[in-house]
């Protein structure tokens, strides 16, 4: 694999600043160990979270790290995770625990002429912050719909209202961005100049999200309309 030392002169690295604050005054925990591939470019972390799908959230319960996929949207600096009230990771989150996130982009798979440089494109968001539990049934229903659009924009209003029984069923974590982190790779391959003449196929294989086409239950009339979400969805995540 290609080594986390080597510099790679074929990689997009920001070396933004954090909106929150200087470098120096990130916890240890919220710190990137090699910065050849990262930065702490709020934007750009913002815009791998607003296209991803899964989160994968991890936290404390009974003193073990737990690591859990998870939907998710982002409005401004708050992240807005789904699950069913009755689920250990909104039941054992008290106000103030501390979790992370991680959301990673797939684009490619660099194929190199040697195995140590098989590598990824991708692009990589780490989200450190603190959680609280979602009481109000009015900011549960702002989260509900958040996650709803973020998933297929549009489709909230597409929807009937949420009943009284759903919205209790309904577990919601907030989690208030502190810190940001992203590592990000592109490009071809970082053979060593010596493999270069080997006849040896390398380059980028890519890889991408597609939503398909849409598949209607049994319920459906044959006349009637795909709804706009859809489309929307497919636009979003092309």
């Amino acid at each position: 694999m290609d080594s986390p030392s080597q510099p790679e002169p074929v990689e997009q690295v920001s070396n933004k600043q954090p909106a929150n604050g200087r470098t120096s005054d990130r916890p240890a925990y919220a710190k990137i160990r090699q910065m050849n591939r990262g930065s702490y470019d709020q934007n750009l972390a913002f815009s791998i979270l607003d296209a991803g799908l899964i989160g994968h959230l991890g936290f404390l319960a009974e003193d073990r790290a737990m690591v859990i996929p998870m939907v998710y949207a982002r409005k401004e600096h708050t992240l807005y995770i789904h699950g069913a009230s009755t689920t250990r990771i909104v039941k054992s989150q008290k106000d103030g625990a501390p979790v992370t996130m991680a959301v990673t982009l797939l684009d490619g798979l660099v194929v190199a002429r040697a195995a140590f440089h098989l590598s990824m494109n991708y692009r990589s968001a780490v989200v450190h912050g603190t959680a609280r539990q979602v009481n109000s049934d009015a900011e549960k229903e702002e989260a509900m719909a958040a996650i709803t659009d973020h998933m297929l924009p549009g489709r909230w209003d597409e929807s009937r209202p949420m009943l009284a029984k759903e919205l209790k069923a309904t577990g919601i974590l907030a989690v208030e961005i502190e810190h940001v982190a992203t590592k990000v790779r592109s490009g071809p391959p970082a053979d060593d100049e010596e493999d270069l003449e080997l006849e040896i196929w390398a380059g980028v294989l890519p890889v991408a999200t597609a939503i398909g086409q849409p598949l209607a239950d049994q319920y459906i009339k044959p006349d009637q309309p795909v709804p706009a979400s859809l489309q929307a969805a497919k636009r979003k995540f092309a």
